[in-house]
């Protein structure tokens, strides 16, 4: 009976051991948390793991996105410890900031030496700024611009100062445009009569055309930072005829290689357009090429797509040049492999001659420069000939050469070797019914791309070549495109205008005489109309 009690007994013992084990608590340590918030403390007694967001919790404290918690919300904790919370909100406020405007000092040969005189008084441009300030427990930690919106440009002062020249004014015809301080300028009637065009400072040379008739200037102007971002350039046009020559914009932009005005047809012009790269030279050719009317007010009107967007053959990231003829009927190309015409109702591209492509070995390319005869039968172009112990694209050998569109026939070399940068450019009809071919020959033709060059003249044929300027033993000219003036009735023949040294220069081919026109150095580009 006993044994039979103790067999019950024992089993009800463990059971009752184990109930009472689960049913009481384990004694846990208590900690304190403080939680210092809103320039007060509060106190909480707190057991077992927490983190600082579940005290914070507890505590029924909400905080805000830029509120700073020390330790973070996510830290553990299991002992006593302090809690600070730092109150963070953000001000923004918006202000107005003048940008100074900057100054220009353009030198005026024709002006008394040291005379100084503002031609745009310059004009202070307004900025928007956004500014936030970070304020923690009603205390400002920092502030910082964190937007900017120019409202205004700043107009730049430009002063124009006389410089002494030493240079006796010549009588000219026409208008001969010149790019100098990034601006354009005008002379008329003599070469002491010069007036600024513009005085923006942005012309990047690009583009310089004056209509035939001399009334407009066609012309581009660098992007600044602040404008449309892509764009390289846009062009523009100013009417010359005015006093105040404002100029107004065309609404086109990236225009590297070609622009001109459409002969014969007034307010016309054709231009060809890139598409901005980040890679160099900072731009993919379009190799394209546009028709646009504008209103007599210089607005633009029927913009036409002549030539599609293409690949330009070899080389043709690079771009096409465009000629047009002097009666307007024709219009030559030239691209890095070769030369043609184009048929301007269609816009059909024929080759004429097919050169081989240059390897540069360089972020450019070789395009050979062309001109049209004053009666619009022959083209003048370079072309790029082999050489043996050369590889057919490394050949050192540019040939001068004219070609008649419209017969099958290889184009005829007038001057071997001139130099790939010969830019052959004929003149207007002279009163003797004849007309020159000036072009550019290369000192050390095996080196032409280097080289620098001298100024040679002779007539359309070949015949009669000499050499103009500058002397033997000077320096030499940069690779330039030359440019004509209309017959002048006092010398009964054309200038020939060119840069030498950053100078102006004026060239008689009859008596050969050079004339000096300026010497502040500043000139980059120029253009002359010839009607």
């Amino acid at each position: 009976m006993f044994h039979s009690i103790k067999r019950i007994f024992f089993p009800l013992f463990i059971i009752s051991f184990f109930i009472s084990s689960c049913s009481v608590p384990a004694t846990q340590q208590v900690y304190s948390v403080s939680i210092q918030v809103d320039g007060a403390q509060k106190k909480l007694e707190m057991t077992g793991n927490k983190t600082v967001l579940d005290v914070i919790n507890q505590a029924g404290i909400q905080t805000g996105a830029l509120d700073r918690v020390e330790p973070s919300l996510d830290t553990t904790i299991s002992k006593s410890t302090a809690i600070v919370i730092k109150r963070v909100r953000e001000e923004f406020k918006v202000e107005e900031k003048e940008i100074p405007f900057p100054q220009q000092t353009l030198k005026n040969e024709s002006m008394p030496e040291k005379q100084v005189v503002v031609i745009q008084k310059g004009i202070n441009g307004k900025q928007q700024i956004t500014i936030r300030t970070l304020i923690e427990d009603n205390v400002e930690i920092s502030n910082n611009v964190t937007k900017t919106v120019t409202i205004s440009e700043a107009t730049p002062e430009i002063i124009m100062v006389g410089v002494q020249s030493p240079f006796s004014p010549v009588t000219i015809s026409g208008k001969l445009i010149f790019i100098s301080g990034n601006n354009a300028w005008k002379m008329e009637g003599a070469t002491s009569n010069r007036t600024p065009v513009t005085n923006s400072g942005d012309l990047d040379g690009r583009i310089l055309s004056v209509s035939p008739k001399g009334d407009f200037l066609l012309f581009t102007r660098k992007t600044s930072d602040d404008e449309t971002e892509g764009h390289i350039n846009s062009l523009w046009i100013v009417d010359l005829t005015e006093d105040d020559m404002a100029p107004k914009p065309l609404g086109i932009n990236n225009v590297i290689h070609f622009a001109d005005w459409y002969p014969q047809k007034g307010m016309m012009i054709a231009y060809s357009t890139v598409e901005p790269r980040t890679a160099a030279p900072g731009w993919q050719a379009n190799n394209d090429l546009h028709i646009l009317s504008i209103s007599p007010n210089g607005q633009p009107l029927k913009d036409t797509e002549l030539i599609k967007p293409g690949s330009g053959g070899v080389y043709g990231w690079w771009g096409t040049n465009f000629c047009f003829s002097p009666d307007g009927q024709k219009m030559a190309y030239s691209r890095p492999d070769g030369i043609g015409t184009v048929d301007l109702k269609s816009g059909r591209m024929t080759p004429l001659l097919s050169g081989i492509p240059f390897q540069t070995r360089a972020d450019w390319a070789w395009v050979a420069g062309i001109d049209w005869a004053s009666n619009s039968s022959l083209l003048y172009s370079v072309i790029h000939q082999s050489k043996s112990g050369f590889s057919d694209e490394t050949s050192p050998v540019f040939d001068l050469v004219t070609y008649l569109p419209g017969l099958n026939q290889a184009g005829l070399v007038l001057t071997s070797q001139a130099g790939m940068f010969a830019y052959p450019s004929l003149s207007p009809e002279q009163p003797d019914g004849r007309s020159y071919l000036a072009y550019l020959q290369a000192i050390f033709p095996e080196q032409s791309e280097t080289s620098r060059y001298r100024l040679f003249l002779m007539d359309q044929d070949g015949s009669n070549r000499v050499n103009l300027f500058p002397a033997d033993g000077s320096a030499g000219l940069d690779p330039q495109q030359l440019v004509w003036s209309p017959v002048v009735p006092e010398l009964n023949i054309s200038w020939i205008g060119l840069i030498y040294q950053n100078n102006l220069w004026l060239i008689n081919p009859s008596t050969k005489q050079p004339q000096q026109v300026t010497g502040d150095g500043t000139i980059t580009r120029l253009d002359w109309n010839i009607k």
